[in-house]
């Protein structure tokens, strides 16, 4: 058994044993096999990782097992191992190693926490069987896994009818993405004859051009592929039109909400579709697509998230927006930045995600940024591990100097938008500037409301509900006995996190300012990333690196002055004319309702697939299923057979001369039909 071995299974392995043996070994040794199965598996993903980004590491594929043998249609269990495996490797085992160890502090006072860590668990090494996958119905079997398990974890607290309806959400909302992402996979093996992908990225080339009869209509078979593809990706990943799972998915525990955004489910349709590059190259139609769904997106979150009170949503839809770079970074031909960005944006949104979730723990469990205000006072850790996260995502740093990690990654992705010089891409660029601007805002919005301020926790329900009833713990969604010091004369003094919470934290901490600083080079240099990328099936564009790096001095400035002005504006509004949001909101009236109610998309859905759907449910229940089927089949059968007992019971009087009355008209009238017959 070899590292890659250990790495993938070690995960499952530990989800079974507290999963099945909770019973047995409870939960201290659940939480125990959990977390240290994740931390080894992190420690042997780091030398892989280092060993492709130095050279010293060849791309393999490690069997498994024989897998499918069916007809035409043949392949192996096996676990790819190359540049692009080595980046998701260290994301994903390093994120979840220390949201297991961040949930000891988190959780501890759940009382199914084996279940939990156990969840954990299974959704890690189902995201690691997507990004080893060395065919695409491995990596589906790992697609799905992944969302079987976001629906397990959103869904946690299943006794909250939010949780339940949340989960139900995520879990449909993929399944319309995976339903793209399988006609697309059946589309491949038609096409190629086979679901291999280093077998389908060689051959794609030699089918340019082709096209295929779709819907009535001729199209190009590459463009339709990629496309179909694609869609998989934009329900996985949130992408506009099938991202309004990821907001409601905050109703899980905030280590799911870390997991979730950071390092797992979110970035796996950004991983496919950089695995897929060489393929995604053979159509511009289908690159174009994704540049503009992915620029939408990254405007259309951000706008929402300039409104948002809660403070996971506002990381949430900070998400989702760059999600959105990172796709239109892929569709310009940016591979390595796409992935750059993913790499950095692991470390500070998972920084972001438990530093709020230290907030929330330090309040009492409340959400609501509106009653923060003065916390950076009692809970200073927690303030610069946030203050790191801030810096990071929105890019803070000095051109030809160095900066937080997303100064790297963001600002790659904006100048390779620019270095393209198509239409398109042109908008991609303009969109990543203005995003970047409110990102910048929000995210120090974020930071003024919560951190800086007069305490407003009186204003809270929550807070005043623990004030009073502070000794109550039936609920562990509201009340934690070490939340926080509660004194009924003093009220209410929020302290630090535990040191399980806070040592992920300092972690996080050093990968939000260093990672983009230390990496960089073999993601996005010209020669360096060549050397690196060439270990993959990635398709790396010297070219565009080479542009990349001679866009003028102005589109280098463009991200930095951005970032400038939105931290110049919430610091306005939020610290020296308080009342400027108010007013805003008022003389705006219509479009900050607009965005505080997500562009209405929810509400379309409603009324153009909810309602309608029910519509008809109802109808075939009610007319077709009662009113015909069980009508005229099992209940009119049931009344046939009533109907006839209830004659037959009439007949049966109990009286000899009764039945010797029937037998001597039935012998007369056998009789009368002989005589009449002769």
């Amino acid at each position: 058994m070899t590292s890659i071995h250990i790495i993938v299974f070690l995960p499952l392995l530990a989800a079974l044993v507290a999963g099945l043996g909770q019973r047995f070994i409870g939960a201290v040794a659940s939480k125990t096999i959990t977390t240290a199965g994740l931390f080894t598996a992190s420690l042997l993903s780091w030398p892989i990782f280092m060993g492709f980004l130095n050279g010293s590491e060849a791309a393999y594929v490690a069997p498994v097992m024989n897998w499918v043998q069916s007809g035409d249609l043949s392949f192996d269990w096996e676990l790819r191992v190359d540049a692009l495996t080595a980046v998701m490797l260290v994301v994903i085992t390093t994120v979840s190693a220390l949201v297991h160890l961040y949930s000891w502090g988190y959780m501890e006072e759940d009382p199914d926490q084996p279940r939990f860590f156990a969840y954990l668990s299974l959704f890690t090494f189902a995201m690691l069987m997507l990004v080893t996958a060395n065919n695409l119905v491995q990596m589906f079997f790992g697609w799905e896994g992944v969302g079987l398990a976001s629906y397990l974890l959103i869904g946690f607290w299943y006794k909250k009818p939010s949780a339940n309806a949340a989960a139900i959400k995520a879990f449909v909302v993929n399944r319309v993405g995976d339903l793209g992402f399988m006609l697309g996979i059946f589309g491949v093996f038609w096409l190629f004859g086979t679901v291999s992908i280093p077998d389908i990225l060689a051959a794609a080339p030699d089918k340019v051009g082709s096209s295929i009869g779709f819907l009535g209509f001729r199209v190009d078979t590459m463009s339709l592929l990629c496309i179909l593809l694609f869609i998989g990706a934009m329900g996985k990943s949130a992408q506009l039109g099938l991202h309004t799972w990821l907001p409601d998915a905050m109703e899980g525990p905030t280590p799911v909400s870390a997991l979730i955004h950071a390092a797992t489910m979110v970035t796996a349709g950004v991983f496919m579709v950089c695995r897929l590059s060489p393929l995604f190259e053979t159509s511009q139609f289908a690159l174009d697509v994704v540049t503009i769904v992915g620029a939408t997106t990254a405007i259309f979150a951000a706008t929402v998230g300039l409104v948002q009170t809660d403070i996971k949503r506002v990381i949430a839809y900070s998400t989702c927006s760059q999600l959105g770079y990172m796709f239109f970074a892929a569709g310009t031909g940016a591979y390595g930045a796409a992935m750059f960005h993913l790499f950095t944006h692991a470390f500070f949104k998972a920084l972001l995600f438990l530093g709020a979730g230290s907030v929330i723990h330090a309040m009492h469990h409340e959400q609501d940024m509106r009653y923060y205000g003065g916390l950076r006072k009692h809970i200073p850790l927690t303030f610069w591990a946030m203050m790191a996260g801030t810096l990071a995502i929105t890019g803070v740093g000095i051109v030809g100097v160095g900066g937080f990690a997303g100064f790297y990654s963001k600002d790659a992705i904006i100048e390779a938008a620019f270095a393209s010089h198509s239409t398109f891409h042109m908008y991609a660029f303009g969109i990543g500037v203005l995003a970047a601007l409110l990102t910048s805002f929000y995210s120090w919005r974020l930071i003024f409301l919560t951190f800086f301020g007069t305490p407003r926790w009186a204003q809270s329900e929550h807070i005043q509900h623990a004030m009073h009833d502070h000794g109550d713990h039936d609920d562990h969604a509201h009340d934690h006995a070490h939340d926080a010091h509660i004194d009924g004369t003093a009220g209410y003094h929020p302290h630090e996190s535990p040191l399980p919470m806070l040592i992920p934290l300092g972690i996080l901490t050093l990968g939000a300012v260093f990672a983009g600083f230390v990496f960089h080079g073999g993601f996005i240099d010209a020669e360096a990333g060549k050397a690196f990328w060439a270990n993959s099936t990635l398709f790396f564009n010297e070219h565009l690196m080479h542009a990349m790096h001679e866009v003028p001095l102005s589109v280098k400035l463009s991200s930095t002055v951005a970032m400038l002005t939105g931290l110049v504006v919430a610091y306005v509004m939020y610290q020296q004319s308080k009342d400027a949001p108010q007013r805003l909101a008022t003389a705006f009236a219509p479009l900050y309702r607009f965005f505080l109610n997500k562009w209405y998309f929810d509400e379309l859905y409603d009324a153009v697939f909810v309602r309608p759907a029910f519509w008809f449910g109802r109808l075939f229940w009610k007319q077709g299923d009662i009113g015909v089927i069980d009508r005229f089949g099992p209940n009119g059968s049931a009344a046939v057979v009533s109907f006839g007992s209830k004659l037959a019971v009439k007949m049966q009087s109990g009286y000899l001369y009764t039945y010797a009355l029937v037998m001597l008209l039935g012998l007369v009238t056998a009789v009368s039909w002989m005589m009449v017959r002769t």
